[in-house]
């Protein structure tokens, strides 16, 4: 079993949060609408509820497309995903925060 994001225990795991969990762990790579469903572990119809704001708001943005086929990624120079990606960084930097105060209560 697949543990829980940070950024989903945080959220909730709400299928855009998940969504967009899948395209922040995956950062720099470019997948297709399928494969966003399958890894993200969201039905077609939840990817497709959410994918228009996804789009206007430029979250995610087309790389490449062969056919009928779209690549999308992570759209790093939008200002939500600049913050959203702030979130992450942030809640792992206090996630390690608590640990060490953790390991140094166990130690004294």
């Amino acid at each position: 079993m697949k543990e829980t994001s940070l950024l989903l225990k945080f959220t909730g795991d709400s299928p855009l949060f998940k969504i967009i969990d899948f395209l922040i762990e995956n950062k720099g790579m470019d997948f297709t609408k399928k494969d966003i469903i399958e890894e993200a572990d969201v039905s077609k119809a939840s990817l497709f509820n959410y994918w228009g704001e996804l789009e206007k708001y430029k979250i995610v943005k087309v790389t490449r497309s062969f056919g009928k086929t779209k690549l999308y990624i992570l759209n790093n120079e939008n200002p939500i995903t600049k913050k959203l990606l702030e979130l992450e960084s942030t809640l792992i930097r206090q996630t390690m925060i608590n640990a060490t105060k953790k390991e140094e209560l166990i130690l004294a």
